[in-house]
């Protein structure tokens, strides 16, 4: 269940990096986008992805991401945590 919760996150750090500096874990096993253990889904935003595990589709019309890798392009990055 999504918290509707808000972070702003920086362009210039991972997604996780960004989080845990608000107190928000986000479990990860590899930090580079290949096991998928925290895939997670995007409400609102949009995302540059640096994974290999996800597909185009699951990407784009699932809305998903990896982001121990990932980074937001843009201001907001709204996600499903």
């Amino acid at each position: 269940m999504s918290t509707g919760k808000v972070y702003r996150i920086s362009e210039h750090k991972t997604v996780t990096a960004s989080l845990a500096e608000y107190g928000v874990r986000i479990p990860t096993s590899c930090d580079q986008g290949i096991c998928g253990t925290c895939v997670t889904r995007v409400i609102a935003g949009k995302v540059e992805h640096f994974d290999c595990v996800l597909t185009d589709a699951e990407r784009e019309q699932h809305g998903y991401f990896t982001p121990c890798c990932s980074r937001a392009k843009g201001d907001l990055l709204v996600l499903d945590i």
